[in-house]
């Protein structure tokens, strides 16, 4: 079973169960899957899917963020049980450093030297690595392998 029918799936089981929140963020997902299929006339694989589900976690990161700063916990409440929702769709991450061993390889096999090939070594970082580390954290390392 891809991911797509798993969120399908899930999607029904939260019916059955009548689990609104889930329910409701598994349809945001939905409908944001559904509108890169139309706008991009595709077909979404597993790695796309990911990506969609990255963006909508740094997003209620971000929310999260804001939301503390605004002291409104009630928003802060509903935006944690979204990003756990969607942080179940995602597959097993890699560890710090796990991230740094595979950027120091990338930096290697290129022959990257200098802050002025960071932009070189992200985009081969960003294809092996997409979906399996946070790309912040990836860019941090990148930084740092390529300033020592």
């Amino acid at each position: 079973m891809n991911l797509k029918e798993r969120i399908t799936e899930d999607m029904k089981s939260a019916m059955r169960a009548k689990d609104s929140e889930t329910l409701g963020t598994i349809r945001l997902l939905q409908s944001a899957m559904k509108q890169k299929e139309v706008d991009e006339r595709i077909v979404l694989d597993d790695a796309a899917v990911v990506a969609i589900v990255d963006k909508m976690i740094k997003q209620r990161k971000d929310s999260i963020a804001a939301f503390e700063q605004a002291q409104r916990q009630d928003l802060v409440e509903k935006e944690k049980a979204e990003l756990t929702v969607l942080s179940a769709y995602l597959p097993e991450r890699l560890s710090a450093q796990a991230v740094t061993d595979a950027v120091k390889a990338i930096v290697a096999e290129l022959g990257a030297s200098g802050p002025g090939d960071m932009g070189k070594v992200m985009g081969v970082v960003k294809t092996r690595l997409a979906g399996k580390a946070d790309m912040g954290a990836v860019s941090a390392a990148v930084k740092a392998a390529l300033a020592g």
